[in-house]
């Protein structure tokens, strides 16, 4: 049975994090690498603002484990 990506939330058969996610190591990637690349797949996808996509990114990280109680994702929540 899949679940999801705790750092992305896509679907997965294993593991905690899916190949987007990890290193060439297997460690999850940092927070400044997994944000930007979250960002820009926002852009691609909906287009709009810069600010705009960072902002729902850092909502949508809150959502998840790997990254929710991150100090950046927390201040972004207030």
């Amino acid at each position: 049975m899949a679940h999801k990506c705790e750092s992305c939330g896509m679907p997965i058969e294993t593991g905690p994090y899916c190949q987007y996610c990890v290193d060439e190591t297997g460690a999850l990637q940092d927070f400044e690498t997994r944000f930007a690349r979250m960002v820009d797949w926002q852009l691609r996808e909906r287009g709009g603002p810069r600010e705009a996509a960072e902002q729902a990114t850092l909502a949508y990280m809150a959502t998840l484990p790997a990254w929710r109680d991150h100090p950046r994702v927390k201040a972004a929540r207030g």
